[in-house]
């Protein structure tokens, strides 16, 4: 047999089981019954992205089919096996999604899976992505040689960074070997059947939708972002068998090269498909080869502890039982802090433990820590700070085995009872901040030490004499901090990796709309790397004071669009918005009933007035364009003074997701206080326990006397 054959045989065979479980589906539940996965805006992501039409129910999908049967030619040139293989992956998101019907098929608890990715998460892993915390995304399918094998690989792919997806029996090795897997450390089972691969594949469409401004149904466009843009590859163990091959054959066409130890399949077939399906005999060897074929670049990070580092581990979770010992800010004086010190201050790499260490404490038991660290160099402003503190959150939940919450005097440090076994103690987390802080700041940070104090009475000393006064002054600061006290706002465009139009500008009461960079931080990123991401912008030249726009402005987006941006308003949502890249932590959209605006954050899954959920509200916007009505943004945008100004401000809000109205109840009350002399707005703002049906809002709002309703209309 040669490569065609196997190919063709292989979605020969997904496309029989295609056709069968749509005709069962149809006979059991009738043509009429919804098919759809949770979560997305996409309906069927990948078949959208390729042909862009939405399948809503199983007449429309049993159509759709016969549309993926086009594809499948059988002359025997690459084109058609790679087409071939983009139909197998269709017709696999057809089954999966097939499995969604009545049922939600995988469970992360049960069997360890977790199948379609929400767009939420999508969203999520675009800043990562961007800024090369996640440097890559394995695929890793079949079954490796032996369970520590398959620990070894993705192991060494977690502790580089790399996202990992498993399909197949690669699931059962690590669950043997007690591997913790998930979406928080970014190790995520899919299934184990091998249409599961789908979802990894819906996630790189996705992509290409959310931040590349790629239509639905352009698959050239989308084949050109997967391939320049998502860094992934594929990492096929064990036998080939002619499905793996076609499902390979979709992964190649999407720019995604496949590494397989299978020798005798690939010799049987003659397999040569250079640089794209590439044969590696030795499993220890299949990283090296995969990011030599992918290009990826990983970051050294040489740091003295003895748990491994990555980007990887910060979403992950240490359960009570599992905690060695607990520092909580909420119960005890605790803080993390940074101080600019003369040079003649600071002995570099200075690291003090003042105070009883890890292996002195009480196995679970809560205790005080403050970490301060001092820093020193001929270029640091005081106003770098609270960037390098901010920085913490990210650095200690990146070791293995600690989990960190919160931030000043309200963090809370979690160390695991296998972080300690490995000899994880107080003086390591000193490592890693010292480490880090003179990576990333080498620009301004000459010298840097580090004190790690764990006496009580110490602890209880530095956070009431040293560190709350200290945040009391900056607060007082960043609060007196507008837009007309500053002479430059900066440009963000770190996002362009993905949405190559997008521009933030970053201005003192408008973050970036991820909700990670503030202007104080691209000041800083500017001196850091004057070449860099974030630019300064003058403001000399006004245009319209009323919606923000300044000939300034303009120009510079002009420029770091690359002409694909004329003009933008800062503070107007309906005139000449700012674009949004589509890893926005908040949407905001124009509700015409109530004259107001509903805002939904990433993490809000249900319905707003407007008919919509956060993905499909994301939908509309993203991918560098400017969308009227519709805008992306942080959560701490939502209480600035700034927020909408030329359509009136905050008072347009009509509607919050419950948990997101208290994450900026006192911050938006004051704001309504000082600019309306409204009392507790919040509680005029509808939410998701009051309504979600506009008619009824509206009464609602009418009520509460909501100042929306008189103002004018924003159409």
């Amino acid at each position: 047999m040669t490569l065609f054959d196997v190919v063709f045989s292989g979605n020969d065979t997904v496309c029989g089981l295609t056709e069968g479980a749509i005709n069962d589906a149809i006979a059991k539940y009738g043509e009429d019954k919804a098919v759809a996965f949770p979560s997305t805006a996409y309906a069927l992501p990948c078949y959208y992205g390729v042909t862009g039409t939405k399948v809503t129910n199983l007449g429309e999908l049993k159509a759709a089919l016969e549309v993926v049967k086009t594809l499948q030619t059988r002359n025997k040139r690459l084109h058609d096996v790679f087409m071939s293989g983009v139909a197998t992956a269709l017709e696999a998101e057809f089954i999966e999604a097939l499995k969604y019907i009545d049922a939600e098929p995988y469970n992360p608890e049960v069997d360890g899976c977790v199948g379609h990715i929400g767009d939420d998460i999508v969203r999520s892993l675009g800043v990562p992505l961007v800024t090369g915390d996640i440097p890559g995304v394995a695929v890793i399918l079949g079954k490796a040689p032996t369970a520590d094998d398959a620990v070894a690989l993705v192991k060494s792919y977690q502790t580089q960074g790399i996202l990992v997806t498993l399909v197949g029996d690669v699931i059962d090795q690590l669950a043997e070997k007690g591997y913790k897997t998930g979406v928080g450390v970014r190790v995520i089972p899919l299934g184990k059947d091998v249409t599961s691969v789908v979802h990894v594949v819906s996630v790189a469409v996705r992509a290409a939708l959310i931040f590349g401004n790629v239509t639905g149904g352009d698959a050239a466009a989308l084949m050109k972002y997967t391939f320049e843009r998502v860094p992934a590859f594929v990492n096929a163990l064990g036998a080939l068998n002619p499905i793996v091959v076609a499902a390979g054959a979709g992964a190649i066409a999407l720019g995604f090269p496949v590494v397989t130890n299978d020798v005798e399949t690939a010799a049987a077939v003659n397999i040569k498909v250079p640089k794209s399906l590439i044969v590696q005999p030795d499993v220890d060897k299949f990283n090296a080869t995969s990011l030599e074929a992918r290009d990826i670049k990983i970051k050294i990070t040489n740091i003295d502890i003895p748990v491994a580092f990555a980007s990887a581990f910060e979403g992950e979770i240490i359960r009570k039982g599992d905690m060695q010992v607990e520092f909580d800010g909420s119960r005890v004086d605790c803080l993390e802090l940074v101080q600019m010190k003369d040079m003649s201050e600071v002995e570099d790499h200075k690291i003090e433990v003042i105070g009883p260490d890890i292996d002195e404490m009480p196995v679970g038991s809560k205790q005080q820590i403050a970490y301060v660290v001092e820093v020193a160099g001929k270029n640091m402003q005081a106003d770098f700070e609270p960037v390098f503190e901010r920085k913490f959150h990210a650095y200690m939940n990146c070791i293995e085995g600690i989990m960190h919450t919160g931030q000043r005097d309200m963090i809370r440090v979690r160390i695991s009872k296998d972080a300690f076994a490995a000899g994880f103690r107080a003086k390591h987390i000193g490592e890693v901040l010292y480490a880090q802080i003179k990576n990333e700041f080498d620009a301004v940070v000459d010298r840097c030490a580090v004190k790690i104090y764990t006496n009580p009475e110490d602890c209880t000393k530095m956070r009431h004499e040293v560190a709350v006064p200290t945040f009391d002054k900056r607060d007082e600061r960043l609060a007196s901090m507008t837009d007309e006290a500053v002479d430059v706002y900066y440009s963000c465009i770190m996002c362009q990796a993905f949405s190559p139009s997008h521009v933030c500008v970053v201005t003192p009461e408008r973050l970036g709309l991820c909700g990670a960079v503030s202007w104080f931080d691209a000041k800083a990123t500017n001196q850091l790397d004057p070449a860099g991401p974030c630019q300064i912008i003058t403001k000399e030249k006004c245009i319209d004071e009323r919606i923000g726009e300044y000939e300034d402005v303009n120009e510079a987006v002009r420029k770091f669009s690359q002409g694909a941006l004329e003009d933008v308003s800062l503070y107007s949502i309906m005139e000449k918005p700012m674009t949004s890249c589509g890893c926005f932590e908040c949407i905001c959209g124009i509700e015409p009933f109530t004259n107001g605006v509903c805002i939904a954050n990433r993490e809000y899954t249900g319905t707003t007035p407007l008919g919509m959920t956060f993905s499909e509200l994301a939908s509309m916007t993203g991918g560098g364009v400017q969308t009227p009505g519709f805008m992306g943004h942080g959560k701490h945008f939502i209480a600035s003074k700034k927020f909408m100004k030329a359509e009136g401000g905050v008072a347009r809000i009509v509607w919050l997701p419950k948990d997101l109205k208290e994450q900026v109840r006192d911050n938006l009350n004051k704001t309504a206080k000082e600019l309306y002399g409204i009392d507790n707005f919040v509680d005029m703002i509808g939410d998701e326990t009051i309504t979600t049906d506009p008619e009824e809002l509206m009464a609602i709002l009418s009520e509460n006397g909501h100042p929306a309703l008189t103002m004018d209309p924003m159409m």
